[in-house]
């Protein structure tokens, strides 16, 4: 039968989905680009937030009017908080919770003998595995993967539904990781980036001899594969290893100078009633320590506003500190009260006008600083991994504009001939000039790049 994946929210959505593409590609399914084209529709949904919830019902709601014929499996954080609500919306027929999502392969092929495509079944894979990637080739301009390595939490931040949907904290085994790491290389990809819900404590819970950290998982994927660039997804700002930041180090090329560090807030006040487990002062100090540690990086955040008990003078508080942070870019989200967590019933909740009034000028905050830390970069040369395919410039039909990221994760603009292929590449580029967030630079190192069948003159 033919599937279409569809997801919402974190990237540990995107590496579900990835994984299940390629146990749906195993079992003899092929996996379609649009949704006109599917027999089943699976819709991996979010609930980090009420807007994210409503997200997820309009997409499947969207995904129905686009095929009303496909049966629709929904699944992920908010089919698991409103199974109910999530049975009935239209053309949805299966509902799995987040406990039942590694086994969604097997819950979808009773529906397999309804659509019996000939050419679907002559593509079965009969020693397919869930993680040999099937997806161990580049396909519709993907260069990254995502790779999830651990699931659930232990923290029980007061404000995240999350960790409440997805459970407690579950590692993958380090030579499974290793070995599907190898393979995406060995498939084309260039860069593997590592996702779950506490990332950073990743390991722990693996039983006698198997148990792990992050540095060391880290370290095995950068000394027994080939893959170009590692990145590490979201960290919370506390139980990484001792020398955790010696990786940078040890590894320069290939480990991406870029932290995605969540602070929430930025007073000692907020951070307790949030429940983190880190201080101002704990959060500043490892951002000097990692700065001082990798040359020329780049980090990101997530913040909340509006939080219950959030004063005026918190607020003004916390601005001073992620303006003294220096992030490069933060997700900023406006307080959302999820039944289920202890801040739905704090007192001190703040007015929705509030939280709006408040989250524009974290925005203006954020922008000067993301400002700054981009032109820092400005006439620097980094190695961008570009994306997708060229795209032909109006005025000049024989250049082709192209999209990429840095290791340090800046959006970088750049241009070639017509002839050139930098898709899935690796190239040197000096970064000239800055617009908003996106960089526009030379690409250096083009000899010898070519499009498929085509000689570079």
């Amino acid at each position: 039968m033919r599937v279409f994946l569809d997801q919402l929210g974190c990237r540990l959505n995107f590496s579900e989905n990835d994984t299940l593409a390629g146990r749906l590609g195993a079992a003899g399914h092929r996996i379609v680009g649009r949704p006109e084209d599917a027999h089943v529709i699976v819709l991996n949904t979010c609930a980090v937030t009420a807007q994210a919830a409503r997200k997820s019902r309009q997409a499947a709601r969207h995904l129905h009017k686009r095929n009303p014929a496909a049966r629709i499996a929904m699944t992920g954080c908010y089919a698991t908080l409103a199974p109910e609500e999530s049975a009935r919306l239209p053309g949805v027929e299966l509902v799995a919770d987040n406990g039942s999502k590694e086994m969604l392969h097997t819950l979808l092929e009773p529906w397999s003998a309804a659509f019996s495509d000939p050419d679907d079944l002559a593509r079965i894979q009969p020693h397919g595995t869930p993680f040999a990637t099937p997806r161990g080739q580049v396909e519709g301009g993907r260069t990254r993967a995502f790779v999830k390595v651990q699931d659930g939490c232990q923290n029980r931040c007061t404000f995240c539904i999350v960790t409440v949907l997805r459970g407690e904290s579950r590692s993958r085994a380090v030579a499974d990781v290793v070995h599907e790491v190898q393979g995406l290389a060995a498939g084309g990809f260039q860069e593997a980036v590592l996702t779950g819900v506490h990332l950073g404590a990743y390991g722990r819970d693996l039983p006698g001899s198997g148990r792990s950290d992050l540095k060391a998982l880290a370290a095995a994927i950068l000394t027994e594969t080939d893959i170009p660039r590692l990145r590490l997804s979201s960290l919370e700002p506390w139980e990484l290893a001792d020398g955790f930041f010696d990786l940078w180090q040890r590894w320069p090329g290939r480990l991406c100078p870029h932290l995605h560090l969540p602070l929430q807030a930025g007073t000692d006040a907020q951070l307790r009633r949030m429940a983190r487990r880190c201080t101002v002062d704990s959060f500043r100090g490892l951002a000097v320590e990692a700065r001082k540690a990798i040359p020329d990086l780049v980090i990101t955040t997530d913040l909340i506003v509006g939080f219950p008990g959030e004063s005026e003078a918190d607020f003004e508080e916390g601005l001073l500190f992620v303006e003294e942070m220096h992030f490069a870019h933060a997700h900023i989200f406006p307080f959302s009260a999820r039944t289920g967590t202890a801040a739905a019933s704090f007192d001190g909740q703040v007015a929705n006008a509030v939280k709006k009034e408040r989250s524009r000028r974290m925005h203006e905050v954020v922008a000067r600083t993301g400002r700054l830390e981009r032109e820092r970069f400005i006439g620097s040369t980094r190695p961008v991994l570009w994306e997708g395919s060229g795209e032909p410039l109006a005025d000049d039909p024989g250049t082709l504009l192209w999209s990429g990221l840095t290791d340090n994760y800046l959006r970088v603009a750049g241009s070639a001939p017509t002839g050139i292929d930098l898709g899935n590449r690796i190239t040197q580029v000096c970064l000239e000039e800055v617009h908003g967030e996106t960089f526009h630079g030379t690409v250096h190192s083009l000899q010898g790049i070519a499009s498929p069948g085509r000689a570079l003159l």
